[in-house]
């Protein structure tokens, strides 16, 4: 008896797939992406118990998409600003499966993933994540092309990041601009009472996914952008 045709499709589908892990704050995302759609993806907060939670869930994750570790040909991780025992666990997971499976990485800066999920709107947006001690950092991006012959469009970065409070942030706004991650509720109440032109995603797009760090992982690995498991180091917020 030969085997069903929908088992060949799966087979066909799944020959690459990339593992995303963002463990860079409280919350943490997984995904599997096989460079055209997203085979499963879990995000969820965490009480700082990175290390318990993160490689059962992989596992678990796995098993669910019908794969083993055997089968993942790339990965991707959140690389930072972010907490430094979730910098240090995700990058600890992912460069440990990249150098044991010799399979390429690609570190991906943590609020790129938020600037990622944000459909163009006009004039700025602004990634935030929480910084703990009622400080945030931030980022600001403006959307235009990157360098070079034909990038596509896309949030960049523009600036350095910062590191503040609520109000060190609203007082930098001068054009009409949208907050994008980490908004807590004094965040909230401090941007819908302001009377500069500045407003909050909406929490479905503020949330930050590894189903978009994936997309980002999969553009540089067809680039040819990858980085070294041996040197790649995080970015801490400190």
């Amino acid at each position: 008896m030969g085997v069903p045709a929908d088992v060949l499709v799966l087979k066909e589908v799944v020959c690459t797939v990339l593992l995303a892990i963002d463990t860079a704050t409280r919350t943490i995302s997984l995904a599997l992406h096989d460079g055209e759609r997203i085979h499963a993806e879990l995000t969820w907060r965490t009480a700082n118990h990175h290390t318990v939670e993160l490689s059962p869930s992989i596992m678990t994750m796995l098993a669910q998409a019908g794969l083993t570790v055997g089968d993942l040909t790339a990965l991707a991780v959140a690389q930072g600003p972010g907490s430094f025992m979730g910098l240090r666990i995700g990058l600890g997971v992912a460069k440990g499966l990249a150098l044991s499976r010799r399979l390429p990485l690609v570190a991906v800066p943590t609020l790129d993933i938020v600037a990622a999920a944000q459909p163009r709107t006009r004039g700025r947006l602004v990634a935030v994540l929480q910084a703990g001690r009622g400080r945030i950092c931030w980022q600001a991006y403006t959307w235009r092309r990157g360098k070079g012959r034909t990038p596509p469009a896309m949030w960049r970065p523009r600036g350095k990041l910062a590191l503040g409070g609520w109000d060190d942030l609203i007082a930098e706004v001068e054009k009409e601009t949208v907050v994008s991650g980490e908004i807590d509720p004094e965040g909230r109440r401090r941007l819908s009472e302001t009377d500069r032109p500045v407003r909050a995603a909406s929490g479905a797009l503020a949330l930050r996914r590894a189903g978009h760090l994936a997309e980002i992982a999969w553009a540089r690995l067809r680039a040819d952008a990858t980085d070294d498991p041996f040197t790649v180091t995080p970015i801490y917020l400190h």
